[in-house]
């Protein structure tokens, strides 16, 4: 039996024949990877998980629902990306959290203006769409105003309105995606994105998308660790350059 179209082929959209791939980078995420790809499944062409050398079921919960899985180089979430950008040769990718923080059924927002034409590469916005996740305590508080700072810097240097730059929920032109120069091997890769897309004038844009607070483990993301990463980054490829 041939595999069902992508719920977000609408009539006009279909005409362009692109195929989608949805990559997810775990480590450790069995508790929610089945529903991720699951919810993914029906929207996309194909699901990519790259593996950080999980020690529980992840790995074979993604084989069990037809997911590829590669192993990743132990260097972190953006060093995942950067490999799966080099391996894939669909049109897009849609990038989506392992931890059910994301709403696959937005997919759809994410590529529309991509197949349109109208975007190179589209983010989720946690600002218009709402965050449970970016509220709350401190820690919380201190990612929420750092974000926003960057964000303005951003928008300052390329003249941009965009809302939120650093969200991994996101899809991008596949080809865009290999012609930028990425280095990150952490999660300023998703920040570096959009700040090199930015500079080779690709068309970036936000599109509202709710993050929902992660149904199990905790976030690897800390303020503390991360922080001067974040600013650094910044200042190298949005400032210095």
């Amino acid at each position: 039996m041939p595999k069902a179209r992508p719920a977000w082929r609408g009539t006009a959209l279909s005409e362009k024949h692109v195929t989608v791939t949805a990559v997810i980078c775990t480590k450790n995420e069995a508790a929610t990877l089945g529903e991720v790809i699951e919810a993914v499944k029906p929207r996309v062409d194909s699901v990519l998980v790259v593996d950080g050398h999980s020690t529980d079921e992840t790995r074979e919960i993604a084989e069990g629902l037809g997911a590829e899985v590669q192993l990743d180089n132990k260097r972190g979430k953006g060093a995942a990306i950067r490999q799966a950008i080099d391996y894939l040769e669909c049109d897009i990718i849609v990038f989506i959290d392992a931890d059910v923080s994301h709403d696959a059924a937005d997919i759809p927002k994410l590529v529309e203006p991509i197949v349109k034409d109208e975007a190179d590469l589209v983010i989720g916005c946690r600002i218009t769409g709402g965050s449970d996740e970016l509220a709350g305590d401190w820690g919380s508080f201190a990612r929420s105003t750092g974000s926003q700072i960057i964000n303005l810097i951003v928008n300052w240097r390329f003249r941009v309105r965009l809302t939120d730059i650093q969200n991994g929920y996101r899809a991008i032109r596949t080809s865009c995606a290999k012609a930028l120069p990425l280095v990150e091997n952490i999660t300023t890769i998703e920040q570096e994105m959009t700040i090199k897309a930015l500079k080779k004038k690709y068309r970036v844009m936000n599109v509202p998308s709710h993050e929902y607070r992660r149904k199990s483990g905790i976030s690897r993301i800390s303020v503390p660790r991360f922080a001067c990463r974040y600013v650094w980054e910044v200042i190298r490829d949005a400032v210095l350059s």
